[in-house]
């Protein structure tokens, strides 16, 4: 009893000891392991950067989590005193993993806070920033584990036409600016565009000053918001119109008016672009149907007319060039003889603009018809016959092709072919043909059914027919015995 009584002494004045001797160190979470003791950054002293391990970090009951999920974080806060926008980033960490949410104190404690943007993996968030208000920073690692993260805070100052009084002067036309968007505000009294892209974000301004009375059109980049104004101040700004989604705004500016244009990014984006430029004519265009057309054709022109204001075509003028006209948009015409006739369409768009394209229509009417078919009235079983077509062609010499059948109940369609013949067919007056001449010699089949019905089917190569109803023809049957 005695000696255990020794043992246990020895033992509790060891562990009393390693107490008390100085040793390794237990390691304890970083100093602003919580939102209570987060790191002031001065907004005097931008750019910032901190480094700090993350091995001991942790999570705070009821932390808000956005993004992804951290189990280790940390905090910074930063109230700035100018207006403008602060980007983060994590460029030096030793993880990729890394999270930086960002929150605005709307109230107290963590319930308090405004969720206002976040990076992932490796990518910076920037905030636009209110002037007194404190911003916190909660930064840390996806997946938890060690690692050192590095933090940088720098100031954006905002563009220099962010207000309305130092609005950009747009002095030529065409013209392009691209600006980054990120330190932009909002002043108290400035209006808010009609269109979508809510909420928005700062704003950037333009201003022109039409020399003379011209269409206008005007565009800012995908996730932009541009509106356009008459006025001479914030307080007395008349919209005019708007587009978002980088859609275009076509409007006509009246001489010795200033137009002020208002950018702003959605949905995130503070990447803002601008253009303005003079609206361009309607380009016009048309095609046709037939491509190949004729005399007997009436002809269908389709308009394929397009306004780059995308304010759209209100009216069409067609010119047929034999003395035809026509308004409708998708008009048609017939022209009584061959020829080349030059079409022209003139387009008129909704706010003045004209464009006019014209194209020359050849006009050929191309025509063979099946003058003749002479077959045999009978015939015996072996003999060998001539059968002729006769084709009459009196427009343009072509090269025909005619097709002789034969009847046959059990066939396809009720006929076979017995042969095919290409000939130039030149053009022939006083009823004169071009005779394709077949023989054909009847068979035990032919007996069998007791006649045989011969039809001819002609055509044009390398042209349409313009009247392909007398192409056909069928003879009376021949007898065979």
């Amino acid at each position: 009893m005695k000696r255990t009584l020794i043992l246990s002494a020895a033992l509790l004045a060891a562990a009393f000891l390693s107490i008390a001797l100085p040793g390794a160190a237990v390691a304890s979470p970083p100093s602003n392991d919580d939102f209570a003791n987060a790191t002031v950054i001065n907004p005097a002293s931008l750019p910032f950067s901190d480094s700090v391990a993350l091995d001991e970090a942790t999570t705070e009951n009821a932390e808000p989590q956005n993004c992804y999920y951290t189990g280790q974080s940390v905090w910074y806060a930063i109230t700035p005193s100018s207006k403008g926008a602060f980007r983060i980033d994590p460029a030096g960490s030793n993880f990729s993993d890394s999270v930086l949410n960002v929150y605005r104190e709307d109230g107290s404690g963590l319930g308090g806070l405004s969720f206002q943007g976040c990076g992932t993996w490796g990518n910076p968030v920037a905030v636009s920033a209110e002037t007194g208000k404190t911003y916190y920073i909660q930064a840390g690692k996806i997946y938890g584990g060690s690692g050192n993260l590095h933090i940088n805070v720098q100031a954006v100052p905002p563009p220099s036409n962010d207000d309305f009084a130092n609005a950009q002067n747009v002095s030529t036309l065409p013209f392009s600016d691209s600006i980054d968007g990120t330190g932009a505000t909002l002043e108290a009294s400035e209006p808010n565009a009609s269109c979508g892209g809510n909420p928005r974000q700062g704003t950037a301004w333009y201003k022109f000053t039409a020399s003379e009375t011209a269409s206008l059109s005007a565009n800012g980049a995908y996730f932009n918001t541009m509106a356009v104004y008459t006025g001479s101040g914030l307080g007395n700004l008349t919209e005019i119109g708007c587009r978002d989604w980088s859609g275009l705004f076509t409007f006509q500016a009246q001489a010795g008016t200033t137009y002020y244009f208002q950018l702003a990014g959605f949905s995130g984006n503070t990447s803002l672009a601008f253009q303005l430029v003079k609206t361009p004519p309607p380009n016009a265009g048309f095609v046709y149907y037939p491509g190949d057309p004729s005399s007997f054709d009436t002809i269908q022109f389709y308009d394929q007319s397009s306004d780059p204001g995308q304010l759209g075509i209100q009216s069409w003028s067609w010119s047929f060039g034999d003395g035809g006209t026509s308004t409708s948009q998708s008009a048609t015409h017939r022209y009584l003889a061959d020829g080349d006739y030059t079409v022209k369409l003139s387009v008129t768009t909704q706010d003045g603009r004209t464009g006019s394209t014209q194209q020359i229509v050849h006009v050929r009417t191309h025509d063979v018809a099946i003058a003749k078919l002479s077959v045999p009235q009978s015939a015996n079983v072996g003999q060998t016959r001539s059968i002729v077509i006769g084709i009459s062609n009196k427009r343009y010499p072509e090269t025909a092709q005619v097709q002789l059948f034969k009847s046959n109940p059990s066939a396809y369609g009720g006929f076979d072919l017995v042969g095919i013949l290409q000939l130039n067919v030149p053009v022939r007056s006083g009823g004169r043909t071009t005779d394709f001449n077949f023989s054909y010699t009847f068979t035990s089949t032919d007996k069998s059914l007791g006649k045989v019905t011969f039809k001819a089917v002609a055509s044009i190569v390398g042209a349409r027919d313009a009247l392909p109803a007398d192409n056909e023809a069928s003879a009376l049957p021949t007898k065979v015995g």
